[in-house]
């Protein structure tokens, strides 16, 4: 006999992850391989544009993992656009995760009333489109290839982060 529970439970959902995570290392050779590399532990990666006083004019916040940038927020004061500022963010960012964190791609969503065209100018493939996601909108996944630079070969990221995880979830 089985009962269903709906109210929301901290305890059961980190029991959940860690047995999904387990679950998903056990069937994944590829996953397994990720262990005791510089990839195997996802990591947050920030980029901030301050102005002349300091203040934030625009920023860009992800996250590493699997030698992947995963951009989540990009934004640029409606004031300073124009000028090539979320370039320079998002140039930043993916330097940081190729050198520094041996990424080979970067990956983002965007809707289709935000930012597609400049996403596509920085040489990010649109290679899924979700439909009414919220209704109305169409959701883009946009992935692109990170081309190493030659150089020395990437370092074990430095720091602790607290609350970070190792993936899959």
């Amino acid at each position: 006999m089985f009962r269903l529970e709906t109210e929301v439970d901290k305890e059961r959902r980190v029991l959940l992850g860690r047995r999904l995570h387990e679950d998903n290392w056990d069937g994944s050779p590829q996953l397994r391989a990720l262990h005791t590399t510089v990839a195997e532990r996802e990591l947050p990666l920030e980029v901030w544009l301050l102005d002349e006083e300091g203040a934030l004019a625009g920023g860009l916040a992800g996250r590493t993992w699997a030698y992947w940038l995963h951009v989540d927020l990009l934004w640029v004061d409606p004031r300073h656009r124009g000028g090539g500022l979320g370039s320079r963010l998002l140039g930043e960012a993916e330097r940081l995760a190729r050198d520094d964190r041996a990424c080979t791609r970067s990956r983002l969503e965007t809707w289709d009333f935000q930012a597609p065209a400049f996403y596509r100018k920085q040489g990010y493939e649109v290679v899924g489109e979700v439909a009414d996601y919220p209704p109305g909108v169409a959701e883009y996944i946009l992935v692109k290839r990170l081309e190493r630079s030659a150089g020395p070969p990437p370092r074990e990221p430095r720091g602790r982060f607290r609350g970070w995880r190792s993936r899959p979830r």
